[in-house]
This record gives structure tokens, sequence and C-alpha cells, in this order.
């Protein structure tokens, strides 16, 4: 039956799994974009389109593919109206993941069992809106009742970091850790780089009018983003070239024509990218946090979409340019230096998974698991993509090591997807049972699962020993 207590789950092992080792366990979303503001203030929802369909391009994408008119998308129509509208578009979204989590989270959350559609849209409005004026469904309480334990935001080095420093003193259930995001610096070429160094200095309370100056300005926001709880960075290198200075002297020359207003050359950008780049990942190894680099999307597809909306708004796709030489250069660079981090590598393209697994076993060592292959993420959190890294992950590396799902979202309500990753985990691994591939030993599986779901992150970013 739909969404029954065995979907996905499809041999009696992992029905065994999930029931016994993988559904109880808690959750660490360690790489999100919620809002800490709106965690800290813990405000209701004024209704289910805010919850559900405000700043979610997932499900933007299909809407768009159905026809529907941004008026009901981003646009002025009503929260009714565009809440209807996601209604009339799901039927056909059958197969796609957002049929299955649209529909966890009204079980979930809401404890509504009847499939959306438009039919019945207006029934489903009205109890979901009565119930997110309950205390019980605040934003705090969103995250408490999906027995989340840490949060990780997104955040840039010059934010103030106040709602992470006033939940710790107000929040007892869960833990909302920063996440250092450093792209503006890194994106010397962007628009508004320079207005960008001012907000940097101010926080750092320091100059940043040359290179060596904005290194030990993000040294500075290093150090207090760790006093605040930070142990994850995190990268948007969406195309990554490789191409060092021939000396400290050229980066100079480099970041002080930028800051004269000058256009810089690509070849010149990449120089000073991956100075910076190489710079930080010193600094993260210093502090023994663990590098995320989020690789190979390819940015706002659409002109006149982006001019109207801006970034994230659904216009993103997959990149396909070369990735292993530059990659490889820059980590071994970092492992000639004072060594490599802890470090999760991410790609949008799943035709990149072999290449990053092989690469990343040139530099494993120390710590178990210490280079990750990151969860499908974006395109590839599917049940398919959730497969094929599954499968690949074992092929190359060690399962046993993987520090599993994270949300990658800005909902409060997309917790489901650690559920639905979860049970995806379970068939996979009781598929390999049944072929013969594992022995169908309850201990040796069911520790898998659980220090999958849980327990490998809880040791691997280090928030309970306080590392």
């Amino acid at each position: 039956m739909f969404l029954d207590d065995n979907f996905l789950l499809t041999s009696q092992t992992a029905q065994l799994l999930y029931r016994n080792h993988a559904k109880a366990m808690p959750i660490i979303d360690y790489h999100c974009h919620l809002d800490p503001k709106e965690i800290y203030e813990d405000k209701a929802f004024r209704n289910l389109t805010e919850a559900w369909l405000a700043g979610d391009h997932y499900k933007w994408r299909l809407m768009r593919a159905n026809g529907v008119p941004e008026s009901h998308i981003t646009g002025d129509a009503s929260d009714y109206d565009k809440f209807l509208a996601w209604a009339r578009t799901l039927p056909k979204a059958v197969g796609n993941p957002l049929y299955s989590w649209t529909h966890l989270e009204l079980r979930r959350f809401f404890g509504i069992s009847e499939p959306l559609n438009e039919a019945s849209a207006p029934a489903i409005w009205e109890e979901v809106n009565r119930k997110l004026a309950e205390p019980a469904y605040t934003r705090r309480s969103l995250i408490r009742n999906s027995n989340v334990k840490i949060v990780c935001t997104t955040d840039d080095p010059a934010d103030a970091l106040e709602y992470h420093r006033l939940l710790k003193e107000s929040e007892q259930a869960f833990q909302v850790f920063p996440t250092f995001r450093p792209d503006r610096a890194l994106n010397i070429g962007a628009e508004g780089f320079g207005a960008y160094l001012e907000r940097l200095a101010a926080a750092a309370g320091q100059p940043v009018t040359t290179y060596a100056e904005l290194v030990e300005a993000l040294r500075s926001r290093v150090e207090f983003f760790h006093d605040n709880g930070c142990r994850l960075s995190d990268h948007a290198l969406d195309v990554l070239r490789y191409q060092a200075a021939a000396d400290f002297v050229e980066v100079e020359h480099i970041f002080a024509i930028r800051l004269q207003g000058a256009v810089l050359t690509p070849e010149q950008i990449t120089v000073y990218r991956t100075e910076l780049l190489s710079a930080l990942i010193g600094m993260y190894h210093d502090k023994n946090w663990t590098m995320q680099l989020h690789l190979h999307a390819y940015r706002n597809n659409n002109t006149p979409m982006f001019r109207r909306l801006g970034p994230d708004t659904g216009y993103d796709g997959l990149n396909d340019l070369p990735l292993t030489e530059a990659l490889s250069k820059l980590l071994d660079r970092a492992e000639c230096g004072k060594g490599l981090p802890k470090t999760i590598l991410y790609s949008l393209n799943p035709g990149d998974y072999p290449a990053l697994l092989a690469l990343m076993g040139c530099y494993q060592k120390d710590t178990a698991g210490k280079l990750q292959l990151g969860s499908g993420w974006w395109y590839n959190d599917t049940r398919d993509g959730m497969r094929r890294q599954l499968t690949l992950l074992a092929d190359n590396s060690l399962l046993g090591n993987f520090v599993g799902m994270l949300t990658d979202s800005r909902s409060f309500l997309s917790y489901t997807r650690h559920e639905y990753f979860r049970r995806v985990l379970c068939e996979w691994i009781g598929e390999l049972a049944g072929r013969g591939e594992a022995p169908d030993d309850p201990a040796l599986l069911g520790q898998l699962v659980e220090d999958i779901s849980y327990n490998n992150a809880a040791g691997y970013f280090g928030f309970a020993s306080g590392r």
C-alpha cells in the first residue's frame, strides 16, 4: 500500500533493519540552509504555502514543467492559489521523489494520509493551517519533533552569529552550529566584491586593503566561528580550476588591480582563487574542521529569469567540465603542506563519482573515512541516485564509514528526507543479504545502519567531544 510501514522496504531483512535500527536514530543535519534567525524567533507559519513552497526550487521546477504561470510560483498570486497549483501538479509527479516527500511530510507532521490533489486540496489546506497555528508546529517544534540533535546552517564569514549565540542560551533539545562559507571572498570577479571586503573588514575589526590583510581577516573569522561552535566549512566550486601563483607578489598584484576597478583575466581569477582556497584549507586543518566542497553545479542558465528572480530559484543544472586534474592538484598541495583536513566531496554530476572515489583513496589516512563521497546531492537525492551513490561508495571504499544523509534544504519540513534515505539504505543492504553478498546477520547489518544513520556523523564532526 502507498507509503505504508514497508514503503521501499522490499525484503524482510530491510524491514527489520529499518524498524529495529534506522527508524529511532536521531538526526544530525550537518548541511542545510535554514535561517538561524527564523529558528531563534520560532514563529508560527502563516500557512502551508509559507512552510512548504516558499524558497523550494525543487517544487518550483516541477510546477514550471506543468505550465504553472510564474505568478503562481514566485509571483503575486495568493498563497492558496500557489498551494492549489502545487496540488494540481503533484498527481503528475508519480515516480519523482517529491511525490513521496510531499506525502511523507503530510503524514509525519500533520497525520494526513489522503493523497494531495485538486479535489483533496481544500480540506488539506484547512486542516494543515489549523495545526500550523498551534505551538507544536512552530519552527523549533518541528525540529524537536523530528528527533534532530544538531543543525548546521550556512553562514558567511562576515556574519555576526548573534542568533547562534542566542540559540545556545535558549534551546536545550537540539544545537545549532554555523558553517563557514567564504564564497564571496573567493569570487574576486563578482560584482560587489569591494563592498563585500568592507563588510568583512568591519566584522573582523581590521582593514582589508591587501591580499595579506584579507587572509588575516579570514583567519580571524575562522577563530570567531570556531569559538561559536563551527566545525565545518563549505564551498560552492561550480567550476574548479587550479593555477598556482609564481610568488606572493603576484597574488598581491592581482588583488590590488581588482580593487582599482580593473577587470581580471580568467587566469588571474584562477590564480587568486587557487591561492586563497589553499590558504583556507590550511586554516581548516589547524582547527580540525571538516571541509565540504560542492562541485559542478552549472548556475543561472535562464538569463531573463535570473534577472527577474536572482539565484537559487530553479535555473541551475549539471556541469560536465573536467574535474580530476584540478582537484588532485588542490588536494595534493594541501597534503604536501600541513595536510588535508577531513573532506567531503559532493558533485552535482553523478558521472564524477568514480573519479572522485578513486582520487579520495589516494589521500585516506589517520581518520576512518577522512575523505568522504558526499550523499546524493540535489538532482541525486532520488531513490536511484542514492542507490547509485551507495553502490559506488561500497565498490570503491568503505560503506561503514559513510556519514550519511543531510537535507541541504531551506524547509523546516524536510527532515522526512532522512527517513527516505534510511529506507533506501535498508532496502539496498537487504538486497546485498538477499543475494548472499553479505551475511543476513542482524547485529552486523544493524550496526552498519545505525552508524550510517547517526553514529558516524556524530564521531566524524567532533560535536560531542567538543574538539
